[in-house]
This record gives C-alpha cells, sequence and structure tokens, in this order.
C-alpha cells in the first residue's frame, strides 16, 4: 500500500457527507487492488481507505456530562467509527457515524463463536488543549495480531489510526478539561456473518467507540489484595493468552467474583505446579525484589504465549531499562535498578516477603496504568507486600509519575501521537 497527499476540494459534497480532512488537505490513501481481467473478481482485496471517509453528524449532540459524575465505561460521545469488511469485497466505506445501536441477526457469528477482539487506548489533552493519543502503534500491531489469530480480517494499522483521529477530532469536546481525565478509545472487531458454522467468517465489522473517563483512583492510590487463583487457569501455552480477545475475559469473572467472596479486590492468576505468578486480574504484572548488594530487581513474567503484550507493560519496561542503562534517568528512582524479564513463582514471593526482601508488587494496565498491591491470599494465608504512605512503592511512583506525565503531555515524549493542536 503506497500513500500520498492530494488536494481535493470537498465544496461539491453534501452538507452532511464530508470527506476527512486533515490541515487543510484529504488524505489520499492509494492500494494496490486488482481484479482477474477474466472474472471481473479482486485478486487483492481493498485495505481500509481513509479517503474514502463518509462522516454523518448527528442531529442531536448531547452535552458531555460534569466530569465528577462519570463512572468508568459508562457514558460515551457522540459518533462511532464503522467499516465493513467482505471476504469477498474486502474493507468498505468507513463511515463516522451518531453513535447507536448495531443491527445483527441472531445468527451473527460472534454471538455463537466468541469472534472478537478489541483494544483500549486513550486520547488525552493537555493544559493548552492539545490532544494526543498515547503509542497508539502498539495498539494497531496487537490488534492485527489477535485478528490473525481468530481468523478476522488483518487491516493497515496506520490507515485504521488515520479514521481514529478524525473520530476523536470530532468529539474531542467530550474530552474533560480536568487533570487526570482522558478519552478512552475502544476499537473492536466483529465477526457478522449471519450463519451457523464454526469456520473464518464472511463477513465483520470493525467499529470504534470513545467514553470519556476519570482518574481510576480519584481520591488517591489505594493498594488492592489479591487472591492467588489455583482452582482456575487463565492462559495455558499455545492458547490465547497473548491476546486481546472478548473470549479470553468472560471465563474471569467467575473467579473474580470468588475472589471478592473471600474480601479481595481481585485475583492473581496463578499457573502450574509451581504457581508461576501469570497477570493481575486484566492487568500485566511487576514485582520488585531487594537483592544482596541492595539493589532493586524489577521482575516481570516473560511474554511467552500466555502474557498479554501490554502497552503500558511494555512502556514501563522501556522506563526501566532507559534508567538502569543510564540513556535517561527518571527523577526520584533509584540508580541501583536491574531489570528482568523471567518467570516468578508464589514460593519466591511468600519467601520475600518473609525475608523482608519483597519490596513491591504491582498490576499495570491502560485504565489505571499502575495499580499497587498489599496483600496476596495464597494456600490459606495473606502474604504482605509493603506500600509507601501514599499506597505507592519506590520504584513504581518514579515510573508513574514519569508515564503520566508523558501521556498528559507534561513531559515532552515521542510516545505522544498527536491528533489535534
Amino acid at each position: 500500500m503506497s500513500f500520498r497527499m492530494r488536494c481535493m476540494p470537498s465544496g461539491s459534497l453534501p452538507n452532511r457527507l464530508k470527506v476527512g480532512r486533515y490541515a487543510g488537505f484529504t488524505l489520499r490513501w492509494n492500494s494496490t487492488v486488482t481484479r482477474d481481467p477474466m472474472t471481473g473478481e479482486f485478486t487483492a482485496l481493498p485495505d481500509i481507505e481513509p479517503a474514502r471517509l463518509q462522516v454523518q453528524k448527528t442531529d442531536s449532540p448531547r452535552p458531555p456530562p460534569p466530569a465528577s459524575n462519570l463512572v468508568f465505561g459508562h457514558t460515551f460521545t457522540d459518533h462511532m467509527l464503522t467499516i465493513s469488511w467482505s471476504a469477498r469485497t474486502g474493507w468498505d466505506t468507513p463511515k463516522i457515524v451518531p453513535y447507536g445501536p448495531l443491527s445483527l441477526y441472531p445468527s451473527t457469528s460472534v454471538f455463537h463463536y466468541a469472534q472478537t477482539i478489541f483494544e483500549g487506548m486513550k486520547a488525552y489533552r493537555d493544559e493548552k488543549g492539545k490532544v494526543t493519543l498515547f503509542r497508539p502503534d502498539m495498539n494497531m500491531k496487537r490488534m492485527n495480531s489477535s485478528a490473525q489469530r481468530v481468523a478476522l480480517p488483518t487491516f493497515n494499522g496506520d490507515a485504521l489510526l488515520h479514521l481514529i483521529k478524525e473520530l476523536i477530532r470530532l468529539d474531542k469536546h467530550w474530552i474533560p478539561q480536568q487533570k487526570g481525565y482522558s478519552l478512552y478509545v475502544r476499537p473492536t472487531m466483529i465477526a457478522t456473518e449471519a450463519a451457523i458454522g464454526i469456520h473464518p467468517p464472511a463477513d465483520a465489522l470493525l467499529f470504534v467507540i470513545c467514553s470519556p473517563v476519570g482518574p481510576y483512583y480519584p481520591r488517591g492510590f489505594k493498594p488492592v489484595g489479591l487472591y492467588g487463583t489455583t482452582e482456575y487457569v487463565r492462559a495455558a501455552p499455545g492458547g490465547t493468552g497473548a491476546y486481546k480477545l472478548g473470549a479470553n475475559y468472560a471465563p474471569c469473572v467467575v473467579a473474580q467474583k470468588e475472589a471478592a467472596k473471600l474480601g479481595y479486590e481481585q485475583n492473581l492468576w496463578l499457573y502450574g505446579p509451581e504457581h508461576n505468578l501469570t497477570e493481575v486480574g486484566t492487568m500485566n504484572l511487576f514485582v520488585v525484589f531487594k537483592t544482596e548488594d541492595g539493589s532493586a530487581e524489577l521482575v516481570t513474567p516473560p511474554l511467552d504465549g500466555m502474557i498479554l503484550p501490554g502497552v503500558t507493560r511494555d512502556s514501563v519496561l522501556a522506563l526501566a531499562k532507559d534508567h538502569a542503562s543510564g540513556k535517561y534517568k527518571i527523577p526520584g528512582l533509584s540508580d541501583k535498578l536491574v531489570v528482568s524479564e523471567r518467570p516468578v513463582t508464589m514460593k519466591e514471593v511468600k519467601q520475600a516477603s518473609q525475608d523482608g526482601r519483597l519490596v513491591e508488587l504491582f498490576g499495570t494496565g491502560t485504565a489505571a496504568v499502575i495499580s499497587p498491591v498489599d496483600r496476596i491470599g495464597y494456600m490459606g494465608e495473606d502474604v504482605l507486600i509493603p506500600t509507601g504512605p501514599d499506597g505507592m512503592g519506590p520504584v513504581s511512583k518514579p515510573i508513574w509519575q514519569e508515564l503520566v506525565g508523558r501521556q498528559m503531555g507534561s513531559i515532552p515524549s515521542e510516545w505522544s501521537v498527536l491528533v489535534t493542536e
């Protein structure tokens, strides 16, 4: 696929049907689409083409609610992006339309075989009104990986990202002005073939919705208690743990409910006879140990096919490695830092807690960024984990401050991708 910029007039388009424009120009994406000269059938199907974008603005725009009333994932903006796909004709015309219901037949395959994937990302507004996305290229890469794993169609990530930016520009006034607030962006793809039978779908729908959200901990960090789940397994080697599939999440709800009944806020997924730590609920996991020479070892389980490659996980690792190597120093973080991607077991965590070598344990994810943990219920007893006076630890807090600073724009970073000035 090749891309080029062309200046195109849009005055002839209907009032409510506009082609997406950026900086005074229309972005023209040329895809190599070919047909068989004898049959006329596609031999290379069209990819997503932003130049074909149609925009239908709502006739009934709603005022965004007060920021203080927001509940995560319950409020959505006026518009959404939809792009249909067919195995016969490829990706269809992208459309930004008023947010509303989808019309699907009861036989639609997503209802029966859970052929659905999604992503979670955020748009941030700085003090001057500039809107940015945080490392969205990683979300596009992971979404394509997830699509391939369940035989959904793949797509050009740059093209979809351009369309997501257009959607955010249209609804940017929904991003609350208050500090710590953002716009949660949820790209989703579902199989929409209206037929029962498990096979690669002939039809699919990619859509993107947006939700204004507040800080995960509005009253300061509150460490959570985890229940070490040994009765259920979230993922196994060769399975789908490394992909963001809807089917991975529904089976987790029972384990979370049982953890809550026992007095814990979330569950810790353990795997295998050694009870290896894998993930915290729906978050990636980090542990900090004190080593013999007094250094802090920041440990996270490796991406072995069971662990979701989280964007926040990768960001924490990158920042910590740059700090440890001296490439980029994070204020407030000790220079004596070792970063490891290796297996870690509950036996190691428990022993470190007893020996006073356990520094902290926390989860990472798009919604909470960093979530500190103060105890793990394991085999009938609580393994206690230190936390600082403000709920965070000596490694997680400076990394969190650096990460949030980059997300919100107070710290310049190439990870911040411009949506609009």
